[in-house]
């Protein structure tokens, strides 16, 4: 789900179609800044790629004309959205039916600009009186003027409710999945797997910072180069753990979504992609630790441990043996 991060700008992992109507989607990383009035997105989060790296892509708010859902108009496509910004439409897939909500909320809200009218108070309140009706009883209406992709828009809102409008759109967007298998097309998860995902590690010797895909079983954590290898950079035993927490440090605090895991020979200092999924992390990891440290592994125990974590695991590749590495 999108976040906020350190300079109060929403972030987050999004796939888009780059390329009009190509149906390919790629991983970007998206920043929504109100303050500069853009949406920009890199191949990664700045705070991985090199000083001065360039974004891929951005988009001017004031050229947003309106976000919504594309289950319509993209059926095959999972999750997805799009942008009309003018004469060219932005399809992107959310992670999950919330996050696409959230994404088309904060987009919404950020391109649109509240008007108010020049004139007195009093004028202003006219146009939040009740407007006679020539048939039937009197409603109760009022209009709103909105700046949105530089055109004047003025819309019928809710005289009563505050939020009705924001509401409803946000109950009708997650109506419109609510019913989706999402968990159905999913492959089985081999019983030991508690979590895993794609996270941010920095490197023991040349203390730089690259992506790896983490594992986490019953006895040990595992990171790997991506989802398609077989074979571990390193695994580290749960055993060896002393602690896991978010991290403190100084030098590194700039780093949104840090955590720490604590070994008797390292300290591993992992970035995740959000505040949910650091937080989240950190609940599996201890939990996996307390479940085999604890009075036997029962099933109850290890199921304790997974519900901790995000039920969302991605697909294990195959069981791995223990390998160590300086990565």
């Amino acid at each position: 789900m999108p976040y906020v991060d350190r300079q109060n700008r929403i972030c987050g992992f999004l796939d888009i179609e780059e390329n009009e109507n190509s149906g390919k989607f790629l991983r970007r990383y998206f920043i929504l800044d109100t303050q500069q009035g853009s949406l920009v997105w890199f191949m990664d989060n700045p705070q991985n790629l090199p000083i001065g790296t360039d974004c891929v892509g951005s988009l001017k708010l004031t050229y947003i004309s309106k976000v919504s859902d594309a289950t319509k108009q993209r059926p095959k496509a999972e999750f997805c959205f799009v942008i009309n910004a003018g004469m060219r439409k932005f399809f992107l897939q959310a992670n999950d039916q919330q996050d696409l909500v959230d994404w088309v909320i904060a987009l919404n809200k950020a391109t649109k600009i509240t008007v108010p009218k020049s004139s007195e108070s009093h004028q202003n309140s006219e146009n939040q009186k009740v407007l006679p009706d020539v048939v039937g009883p009197k409603k109760q209406v009022s209009y709103r003027t909105d700046i949105i992709g530089g055109v004047p828009i003025i819309t019928q809102t809710q005289h009563e409710g505050g939020d009705g409008a924001n509401r409803s759109e946000r109950e009708a967007l997650q109506r419109s999945h609510g019913q989706l298998p999402y968990f159905l097309g999913r492959p089985a998860q081999e019983q030991s797997v508690i979590k895993s995902g794609y996270c941010v590690k920095q490197g023991a010797v040349m203390r730089n910072w690259k992506r790896r895909y983490f594992l986490l079983e019953e006895n040990a954590m595992s990171y790997f180069k991506s989802d398609l290898e077989k074979e571990p950079l390193r695994m580290i035993p749960l055993k060896e753990v002393h602690k896991v927490q978010e991290c403190k440090q100084s030098d590194i605090m700039m780093r949104d979504n840090l955590f720490e895991v604590v070994t008797t020979s390292r300290t591993f200092y992992i970035q995740a992609d959000s505040p949910v999924e650091m937080h989240s992390w950190i609940k599996a990891i201890s939990g996996a630790i307390v479940a085999q440290r604890g009075p036997g592994r029962s099933a109850a125990t290890m199921r304790q441990a997974r519900r901790l974590s995000n039920p969302c695991i991605q697909r294990y590749t195959s069981r791995i043996g223990e390998c160590s590495g300086t990565d």
